[in-house]
């Protein structure tokens, strides 16, 4: 904790010197001692920040945030710089993003150099001189980085510790997760709360994307066996290709990541609901603030249903403040296994292709993961042609791809667009187009609006009354139509209701969905009850299990009711 007037550090909740209300956000900064070859960790307004610990040395500023640079990725930078294999092997480098620090002096490596390298030719480089990694030089700098940082890290744990605790206060042991993704700070995450609740027999849920690194499913596994007592649950979608669903919708771009919901979240959540049902979960996720603009908007614990992507669950991040040299200390002094992918030079973990990538990740998946990098090219070639750009391999090359918004050039973009006519004959009654037949599942997409009452309507015209849940008065009723210029239609009348212009909004909402559904299961997440659920080519809402919410057709929770309507609505 941290009281901002009298810039001191405390763990309490009030300031022991002035009494304030303190905050959970830390400055730091980070030292360098010229003499160890080590960066310090020091308080932003520390008063002893200027000397090393070790030798008593003067230090000076060196940047706002470090990782360590492995030996493995100390061979690529050499190769990368056309040096010797070794010329790194017995310096202290450190790296933040892609300025790297040799002994402390800076020097960074530019986009262009990424872009343009020459991959297979430092493949092999980095392939012939693997024998000549040393380990170390690199070692006993770690133990001095270890010792002279020993007051923040006593800090860390005890802060995080306290943390944990208290989150976990009004839950279950049993209705505890830890979000495991391989990633190193789910790693940390992990370790953290199962050693402050002295619990080894946690749930942890790995989502596997499909889209992993190898190493991601090695470290996990390792993980699995190291862990006996953990019950580790994975997450994965077994019924949809990614490449697939890229050839129907596009490839995921930095605001179109459709891969989240389909690959990660809605299986997930799926593991969830067959664990909790609709009972209410803490999960302890490996997020910090300083990753991304968008994380540091959360809140340390969050449990609001426009934050959460998945209803059932509270949040709570153990490692929210914490910086990347601070996951690096926790992770190197506590000598826990982590992902080898960071020892090859990689600072983010996740999905190998994900449009969020840097071009520094995307020349290393080049290096480590030739075939699967070719493939991926190779396919947003072919798909940048497919919807008519002039010259596709500078559309790819450039990362304008990234940028992709809506489902221009696709045919799957008419699946969205609501399409109606107004009945002549009675009033509040719309005539909506349909992609497919008629048929039971869009019946059961009412559910939410009420109950279901096919015994009431008109036998004959296969009508469908819908009653509302409170009152019973018949609300809706539905009906197959034959309507000239569209293949397949139904008839949607609204009754007995103030305003039937939003209502039939919401019915709008859910012939999108019919229409457009691609089982992308980010409905499955919103939903607290567990109602809805992906059967087969199927989507089903469980009238039994469905309260009337309304959350799945609500904008503010599913803009356009259905997620299809942002990747696939063209201007």
């Amino acid at each position: 904790m941290w009281c901002k007037k009298c810039n001191i550090e405390t763990n309490e909740a009030f300031c022991p010197v002035c009494g304030s209300e303190t905050v959970e956000d830390t400055p730091i900064e980070i030292y360098w001692c010229d003499n160890c070859k080590i960066p310090l960790i020091h308080l932003f307004s520390a008063k002893d920040k200027g000397i090393c610990p070790i030798c008593h040395h003067k230090t000076r500023y060196l940047s706002s945030d470090l990782r360590p640079v492995f030996p493995e990725e100390r061979l690529l930078l050499a190769a990368l710089r056309n040096e010797e294999p070794n010329t790194y092997m017995n310096h202290s480098v450190w790296a933040l993003n892609s300025k790297y620090y040799i002994d402390g002096k800076p020097f960074s490596i530019s986009v262009k150099t990424y872009t343009e390298a020459d991959a297979d030719s430092i493949s092999k480089k980095v392939f012939d001189a693997s024998t000549q990694i040393e380990y170390a030089v690199f070692n006993r700098s770690i133990s001095l980085f270890i010792k002279a940082n020993q007051h923040r890290l006593d800090y860390l744990k005890d802060e995080a510790f306290s943390f944990v605790r208290h989150a976990a206060e009004n839950f279950k042991e049993e209705n505890i997760v830890i979000s495991f993704s391989g990633g190193k700070d789910s790693t940390v995450t992990a370790d953290v709360v199962t050693k402050a609740l002295s619990n080894p027999s946690l749930v942890h849920i790995f989502g596997n994307t499909t889209l992993e690194f190898p190493s991601t499913i090695e470290y996990a596994n390792r993980y699995r066996d190291s862990h006996p007592l953990a019950i580790f649950q994975i997450a994965k979608n077994d019924e949809q290709v990614f490449y697939d669903v890229c050839e129907d919708i596009g490839p995921p771009a930095r605001m179109m990541r459709w891969c989240c919901s389909m690959f990660k979240t809605g299986p997930i959540t799926r593991i969830i609901n067959s664990l909790y049902r609709s009972q209410q979960i803490l999960t302890f996720y490996g997020i910090r603030k300083f990753e991304s603009v968008s994380r540091s908007k959360y809140n340390r614990i969050e449990d609001d249903a426009e934050s959460v992507k998945i209803q059932q669950q509270t949040v709570a991040s153990p490692i929210f403040f914490w910086k990347d040299i601070d996951i690096w200390l926790y992770i190197l002094s506590e000598e826990i296994d982590f992902n080898t992918a960071y020892r090859l030079g990689y600072d983010r973990v996740g999905c190998w292709c994900c449009p969020n990538n840097n071009p520094r990740a995307q020349f290393l998946s080049r290096i480590y993961m030739p075939e699967e990098s070719q493939k991926w090219r190779e396919f947003l070639i072919d798909f940048a042609k497919k919807i008519g750009k002039p010259d596709p391999e500078v559309y790819v090359d450039s990362g304008k791809w990234k940028a992709r918004q809506g489902g221009n050039g696709l045919p799957s973009a008419g699946d969205v667009k609501i399409r109606f006519t107004n009945c002549t004959t009675e009033d509040h009654a719309k005539i909506y187009r349909l992609v497919r037949p008629f048929d039971d599942e869009l019946i059961g997409m009412f559910v939410p609006f009420g109950k279901i009452a096919p015994e009431l309507g008109k036998k004959l015209l296969r009508e469908t009354i819908i009653l509302d849940p409170r009152t019973n008065v018949p609300i809706l009723s539905i009906q197959p139509f034959n309507q000239d210029g569209y293949e397949y239609a139904v008839k949607v009348k609204t009754m007995n209701v103030a305003d039937h212009d939003n209502l039939q909004r919401m019915v709008g909402y859910q012939v999108r969905k019919y229409n457009a559904c691609r089982k992308c299961l980010k409905c499955e997440s919103i939903c607290r009850q567990g109602a809805i659920s992906i059967i087969g080519d199927s989507y089903y809402i469980d009238p039994g299990k469905c309260v009337h919410c309304k959350m799945c057709m609500t904008a503010k929770y599913l803009d356009g009711g259905c997620m299809m309507n942002k990747y696939l609505l063209t201007k």
